[in-house]
């Protein structure tokens, strides 16, 4: 498959706004874990799992959009 140089953006970009997006989540989510809240374990246990997939998603993107953009300059 051939990349064009908009579709690696795009993958960029959606890497980008996803491990943002979660990053702030996860920072939520402590601030909350850490205030107090009351919330059953299987809560935070549940979404740090998602954190860890999104952001492992994120990044598996950013190499394919990294790769897809040093394949462009060719």
């Amino acid at each position: 498959m051939t990349w064009t140089r908009k579709q690696a953006v795009l993958v960029l970009a959606v890497a980008a706004f996803t491990a943002l997006s979660f990053a702030n989540f996860a920072a939520t989510l402590y601030d909350a874990w850490s205030g107090g809240e009351d919330r059953p374990p299987g809560y935070y246990a549940a979404h740090s799992v998602l954190i860890v997939v999104n952001l492992a998603i994120a990044a598996a993107l950013g190499t394919l959009g990294a790769r897809a953009w040093r394949a462009t300059r060719r």
